[in-house]
């Protein structure tokens, strides 16, 4: 062998050797994400085998039996879609038929903006991509803005706002005393912000609170953000399911409309029809006129091409199937206001449960709350004890998932929140 042949013999495999190290080390300075408090909480809820557990963390509709659901209208539903349709792409901005019902739904069936053309709406991935996504409009089209975000809030909002580099604020929006609305610090907070300032808004059903404004202090908070003119951005996750009636649940929107305010909108499907695993959603932003309209939609479908291309076609069909035939939106009416009433009535139950045991403290905050959750007031090593001693799973913040309790183990429930608050 030639010395030429040696020497490149050997850099050859030098060469290799680094390569191998720098490939190795590529992902070296990865560490493992910290876990989901909601999701970690299901974890260890699957890993435990007592036979009393239960869980009260999911954020998901169970019925009476402690089981999922599936509504007869979008069983009905699925059974006309099934073999009649094609599985091409959706358009960028998602189906036509389902964001134009689901305006109706939020904006008003006779909207005069929906008549006028002066929403720009796009389907989205449920009610976290409708956020993600106004989180990088507003990014791109408004780079010196702010968000200012309720606390609590629902955690995942935080993430959002600050994957896409938008820097946040907070207000006040909970009263840990009374367990209701901290209304006056709210306010202050809303007059302190600077003018023009972005605000997230739950439109109803408040998570992780339950606590929600009454319609004149929704009317004073919307005078409020007029006068600063601030922009509303609401997060609507529960219609229908809070209260049993879509209309009454958007009643914060239509305060906001009436007062002639500019709003944006993330609406979901999860919770109302149990399309959690669909993700079907829409985000809107109402407009100043059609050609605004126009123009800010072609940016929120240019924005969600490269993050998704286009949006998922099954569930968006499930949903304009429902809500553009009489009968079949009859039909959900009925079933959103089941799930609505289970809900209420599980509040009712627990409340009464906590009363007969003699307990010392005031639980009038469970039935005054509404919504999928109940913030209990309890402190995270109350939490814990409810997981160590009784096998009863939750977020560590106390907030109590109305969904996963039921006539069977509410008696349980009770009881062993009881133990551990009546000595606080």
């Amino acid at each position: 062998m030639t010395f030429r042949a040696v020497m490149w013999g050997r850099a050859r495999r030098s060469s290799s050797y680094l390569g191998a190290r720098w490939m190795s080390s590529w992902w070296q300075s990865v560490e493992p994400a910290p876990k989901d408090p909601i999701l970690g909480v299901t974890e260890a809820f699957l890993a435990d085998h007592s036979p009393n557990k239960v869980n009260v963390g999911v954020g998901a509709y169970r019925d009476d039996n402690g089981k999922p659901v599936v509504l007869e209208c979008v069983r009905e539903a699925e059974q006309r879609i099934a073999g009649n349709l094609n599985m091409e792409y959706l358009p960028m901005g998602g189906s036509v038929k389902m964001v134009e019902e689901t305006l109706k739904l939020a904006y008003g069936e006779d909207s005069e903006f929906i008549k006028d053309k002066r929403i720009a709406a796009v389907q989205s991935l449920s009610g976290t991509g409708a956020c993600r996504l106004f989180a990088d409009f507003q990014k791109r089209f408004r780079p010196d803005s702010q968000i200012y975000i309720p606390i609590p809030t629902w955690a995942n909002h935080h993430n959002i706002w600050r994957d896409a580099q938008v820097p946040q604020r907070t207000f006040h929006y909970y009263h840990p005393e009374s367990r209701g609305l901290d209304f006056a610090a709210l306010m202050d907070d809303i007059k302190n912000a600077p003018n023009g300032s972005f605000f997230l808004l739950h439109a109803c059903a408040h998570n992780p609170t339950g606590v929600d404004p009454s319609e004149d202090q929704w009317r004073e908070i919307s005078y409020q953000f007029k006068a600063k003119g601030h922009f509303p951005f609401f997060d609507m996750a529960y219609q229908g399911f809070a209260s049993g009636d879509p209309e009454r649940d958007a009643k914060s929107i239509r305060i906001f409309l009436e007062d002639g305010h500019l709003i944006g909108i993330a609406q979901s499907y999860a919770k109302n029809m149990g399309l959690y695993g669909q993700r079907v959603g829409c985000l809107s932003v109402l407009c100043e006129d059609e050609k605004q309209a126009v123009a800010v939609k072609s940016q929120l479908q240019l924005l969600a091409r490269p993050m998704y291309s286009n949006p998922p076609l099954h569930g968006a069909l499930i949903v304009s199937t429902i809500l553009s035939d009489p009968e079949l939106k009859k039909l959900w009416l009925k079933e959103v206001k089941v799930m609505a009433d289970r809900i209420i009535g599980m509040r009712s139950a627990l409340r009464e449960n906590l009363e007969k045991l003699g307990s010392p403290l005031s639980w009038e905050h469970i039935t005054n709350q509404i919504g999928m959750f109940c913030y209990s007031g309890m402190t995270p090593e109350q939490v814990d004890r409810l997981t160590e001693e009784f096998h009863i799973y939750m977020t560590r913040n106390g907030r109590i998932s109305m969904a996963g309790v039921t006539t069977g183990n509410v008696g349980y429930l009770a009881n062993a929140i009881h133990e551990i608050t009546k000595s606080a």
